[in-house]
């Protein structure tokens, strides 16, 4: 008992060091009083419609001129459209009821715009210093008050009369860790109160020095809850107004993003992945301990047959030995899945190291997604070596055109449901539309340099001398007899795709969760630990069902092996739409087929990745006991 919480203990240590180290991405920056402060906005998002929009999209203030902030690829793929904004900030200034401009009589489309985003519950984001805007709250755990972000403000809200109020008014608190010793300072939090206030004013309206009745410091007056909110009609005047409060904290720099990376079911989270851990791993400790049983059994009495008689009256998995290394059907296909699976491998397991280091922190805005993008062109060079290496296993000579399908199958599957995608989303008007330069940027990744390393990788694959096969094929195929219920291959491949989807479903609602619901997703430890687990049962449960599927004497077990573990895939869509149902708030149409579009990439990916770690374990495990066994 000691010694498992020992084990748990340090396993708990490992991930909280692996989710709570990283490199915020950028450089400190230090500051004086009264240096002035960049406010930067950023898009309007909705978990209601998934559909971002930019923030200059409504009726809001906005700068003579716009000038949009340099994004890179995963910025503009996420729908970001950060630029400037009129809000002006000095550090550690205060300033009270400063307004920031005056909408004269809103129109009807003014008015609508409002109201429609505010009936969507879409949400404001903003940026200060790299750190974007949150509302703050107070969660009590345990008896002590724990805080924690939300991210943006709402645009407006519904009063309980069915009136439709605007955010009018915003406060924000700006958290600063001062150095005593050069009376610098750091941003280390951003936080935001909206307010709706229909503001009024004396006499008439002076745009050099506005005077309002309904927010003046001078007379002691501010903003709160208890004001006549600001009503989105037409005919309506509007007055924006800001406030700006400083409050030194405790904070260091390197720390500030703890508050947003708060884990809101850490309980949860914890013993959900620490139960499957200690189920999976006791049930693969199990299935092999089994199967070394078994298959020890088998290669011994093997073994021991003395005469021709005695061998063919044996049963079993030695009876296949002339056919089980038969190519199978459509190899070409079966290579360019498996040199697809290598590359998708190569690019998570590389993407994972980074992120667990810190490289890929949420302070760099779009640098997972980059990451990942970039990855997976690089990784072309593995995807054609290992297509290529198995291809000429199966002795085809077609190389070339295995590697051209390898280099544009998967890419060319995921490009044109991203791109009709795109064209639904380019008629909402939406900025998550991707621009044609950045189309272009991605085609030249895909053609310029995906497709020459795939080819590169592939020259290599081919040259290099074919893996001998431990046992000889017979030139005329043995019959296979009839199988019984159990052994069908459509009821096999779906039964062995259970265990794998049960080691990675709980990490996968935290993953949902942060893509669909704009929460942050910063917990790469338990990433880890989860792949692990998921390669660990791929390998066991395709193993198993091969084992169970030779004993039959069904030497067909190429294409079963990568579908066993590949069919994770077909529970991972079949979640997605249980999350969908339960989760999501989602009701138009474009929104709901962006969704399923988008969980359909996902899970194809998903399907050559777990199909490609099933088949190289059961390709392993198949030669290793034919090599056992003395083949006359």
């Amino acid at each position: 008992m000691a010694l498992q919480r020992g084990a748990l203990l340090g396993l708990a240590c490992l991930v909280v060091s692996c989710q709570a180290f990283y490199l915020p991405g950028v450089a400190p920056q230090d500051y004086a009083k009264g240096d002035k402060l960049t406010l930067k906005v950023n898009k309007l998002s909705s978990t209601k419609t998934q559909l971002p929009y930019d923030y200059y999209s409504i009726p809001y203030c906005r700068p003579e001129a716009i000038v949009s902030s340099a994004e890179n690829l995963g910025e503009v793929l996420r729908g970001d459209r950060i630029e400037n904004s009129l809000y002006e900030i000095e550090i550690r200034v205060d300033q009270q009821c400063k307004v920031l401009c005056r909408m004269d009589s809103l129109s009807k489309v003014q008015a609508d715009a409002f109201a429609s985003k505010i009936a969507d519950e879409y949400r404001v984001n903003m940026i200060l210093d790299n750190l974007p805007v949150a509302i703050s709250q107070i969660r009590d755990d345990s008896g002590s008050g724990v805080k924690r972000y939300e991210r943006g403000f709402p645009v407006g809200r519904v009063e309980d009369d069915g009136r439709i109020s605007l955010h009018n008014h915003l406060r924000f608190t700006i958290l600063y860790h001062r150095d005593i010793e050069t009376d610098l300072s750091r941003i280390v939090g951003f936080e935001v109160k909206p307010f709706s206030v229909q503001h009024k004013f004396e006499g008439t309206w002076n745009l050099d020095k506005p005077v309002l009745s309904t927010c003046n410091p001078g007379s002691m007056k501010y903003v709160s809850d208890k004001d006549e909110p600001q009503e989105v009609k037409e005919g309506k005047d509007v007055i924006f107004t800001y406030d700006v409060v400083y409050e030194p904290s405790q904070i260091r720099w390197a720390s500030r993003w703890d508050t947003y990376l708060l884990m809101t079911d850490d309980q949860i989270h914890w013993f959900s992945i620490i139960n499957s851990l200690m189920i999976v791993l006791f049930l693969s400790g199990m299935v092999a301990m089994i199967m070394m049983r078994t298959l020890h059994r088998d290669i011994s009495n093997y073994n021991q047959l003395e005469t021709v008689e005695e061998a063919q009256e044996e049963t079993g998995w030695k009876l296949v030995h002339g056919d089980v290394f038969r190519p199978p059907t459509n190899a070409s296909l079966l290579s360019v899945y498996v040199g697809t699976g290598m590359q998708l491998i190569g690019m998570g397991v590389v993407t994972m190291v980074f992120a667990v280091l810190g490289f890929l922190s949420p302070a760099n805005r779009g640098g997972l997604m980059t990451a990942m993008l970039l990855l997976f062109v690089f990784m072309g060079v593995f995807g054609g070596y290992y297509s290529a290496r198995l291809y000429k296993i199966f002795k085809g000579e077609q190389w070339k055109k295995t590697t051209l399908k390898t280099a544009l199958y998967f890419p060319g599957v995921c490009f044109c449901i991203f791109f009709s995608l795109n064209i639904l989303i380019w008629g909402q008007k939406s900025s998550g539309a991707v621009p044609f330069g950045t189309l272009f940027a991605l085609c030249f990744l895909w053609f310029g340099i995906s497709v020459p390393l795939v080819f590169v990788g592939s020259y290599f694959g081919y040259k290099s001398p074919a893996l001998e096969d431990p046992v000889r094929t017979n030139k005329i195929p043995r019959q296979i007899p009839e199988q019984p219920w159990y052994m069908n291959p459509v009821f096999s491949v779906l039964i062995g795709g259970i265990l794998p989807f049960g080691a990675v479903f709980i990490e996968l609602f935290f993953i949902l969760t942060s893509m669909w619901l704009h929460q942050f997703y910063y917990l790469f430890g338990f990433l880890c630990l989860v792949f692990v687990i998921l390669v660990i049962t791929c390998a066991e449960i395709t193993i198993v069902l091969c084992y169970f599927q030779l004993c039959s004497e069904d030497y067909r077990w190429w294409w079963r092996a990568y579908f066993t573990s590949g069919s994770s895939a077909a529970y991972l869509f079949l979640y997605s739409m249980f999350y969908f149902w339960t989760k999501l708030d989602i009701t138009r149409y474009v929104p709901m087929v962006m969704y399923f579009g988008y969980m359909a990439i996902v899970s194809y990916g998903f399907f050559c990745m777990t199909g490609t770690i099933g088949f190289f374990a059961c390709w392993l495990f198949v030669r290793q006991i034919y090599a056992a066994v003395k083949i006359d």
